[in-house]
């Protein structure tokens, strides 16, 4: 009797954390639609399939049930999670850009945490023996440059060379909309900031793009995989983030801009770091009398300590109420932004950072994933001549890409 009262109760869980997680996610849009419902929202598809197994799982502070971290949710429903892996910037989240993150014991649910970021990208073959299911659980925002897609190339590969499945609780691209920039296509530009032969923004979710990195050969074997879709989605729809993904994107504004500002790293224009509204606002000190608009980036722990003209006034552009609705309707990257600061700039010469020491690769071409686009605004190419260069490896990714898609 009293273990059918417990099962009784748990189903009564369970049942409620789908309905919240589900009501939380899925008011209905203006058309009268249901709303978006993420993967890990659908609690009902997978939680029988991971009862029983010891769980890894690849999450962050973005890896969450309704409004509750998935790691927790998970635990209060027996599941068996056995340890955490966690991506750039850490499982809480709270690590600034490039920082080395290392392994810990998370101090609230006492799991061992395994940092994939760093040294240790991969999941190796004695952190995965007690593993029975990995699950990825995290945030993207759609850019060759975001490393998630990195990190789940490297659990992929690991799982497949362990014999593991991978179970993906998917989760909107808040910038599907766009499939834009030059395709990388030399191994010379390949850097932690880009692994793949993308263009610079993809148009897929996480479950997608785990996909073609499956379909493309990208791994010496297949990663066997078993996908949660995002109910009530497609690549068209506005998705506001419920969770900053990371701390530099601490507003939707910045999440939207993100893919066309994240282009100023490697040149002199600071974006934002350094302050509470990184990736919305552009500047150095340089333009000072070209631009009314200023601000200064000074150290911020767990966002920015060394941000690029730490304690200096900045110069340039405001674009924390530029209407995103532009971007959506171009279905393009702003390009004019950066062509527009490199003509402002008085010593052209040092607008992009040179390469580290012994490397003849630049750090804003190890973003763009070539140095045509560098050497074309140095040479006064007009942005239509520019775009026009893109094209071709743009058409040929997006056929490749439509093999792959799960949403209309």
């Amino acid at each position: 009797m009293r273990l059918v009262s417990i099962l009784f109760l748990m189903l009564v869980v369970i049942g409620h954390l789908d309905c919240s997680a589900q009501k939380a996610s899925s008011s209905r849009s203006a058309s009268g639609k249901p709303g978006i419902i993420t993967g890990a929202d659908q609690t009902g598809k997978y939680l029988a399939y991971l009862k029983g197994k010891r769980i890894g799982l690849v999450a962050n502070q973005s890896s969450v049930i309704g409004r509750k971290s998935s790691v927790d949710s998970l635990l209060s429903l027996g599941i068996n999670i056995v340890k955490v892996f966690g991506p750039e910037h850490g499982f809480r989240g709270n690590a600034s850009n490039g920082a080395v993150v290392s392994n810990e014991i998370d101090t609230k649910t006492g799991i061992p945490i395994i940092s994939l970021y760093g040294k240790n990208q991969k999941p190796k073959k004695e952190q995965l023996a007690d593993v029975d299911l990995m699950v990825f659980d995290i945030q993207d925002v759609g850019c060759r440059y975001y490393t998630n897609i990195n990190t789940l190339e490297y659990v992929m590969e690991a799982c497949a060379e362990n014999d593991k499945e991978l179970l993906i609780l998917d989760r909107p691209n808040p910038n599907a909309y766009v499939v834009d920039g030059p395709v990388m296509t030399d191994d010379r530009f390949k850097s932690a900031i880009g692994i793949h032969y993308i263009p610079m923004t993809h148009g897929m979710t996480i479950g997608e793009f785990a996909q073609y990195l499956n379909g493309e050969g990208y791994m010496n074997a297949k990663c066997k995989l078993k996908i949660i879709k995002v109910a009530n989605y497609d690549h068209d729809m506005p998705y506001e983030l419920p969770i900053n993904p990371s701390p530099n994107l601490n507003t939707q504004q910045a999440v939207m801009l993100f893919p066309s500002l994240c282009m100023f790293e490697g040149t002199a224009i600071n974006e934002g770091r350094g302050t509470q509204m990184p990736f919305t606002i552009l500047g150095a000190p340089a333009l000072k009398g070209k631009y009314a608009f200023s601000y200064k980036p000074v150290s911020i722990p767990g966002m920015s300590e060394h941000p690029n003209h730490k304690d200096s006034v900045c110069y340039g552009l405001d674009l924390r109420t530029y209407d995103i609705e532009k971007l959506r309707a171009s279905r393009q990257l702003n390009l004019s932004w950066l062509i527009e600061l490199y003509n402002a700039y008085p010593d052209k010469a040092k607008f992009f950072t040179p390469g580290r020491a012994n490397q003849d690769i630049s750090a804003f071409d190890l973003r763009i994933g070539t140095d045509s686009l560098r050497k074309q605004i140095i040479a006064g190419v007009s942005e239509a001549d520019i775009r026009k260069s893109w094209e071709p490896g743009l058409q040929k990714f997006k056929a490749i890409r439509m093999k792959y898609l799960l949403y209309p």
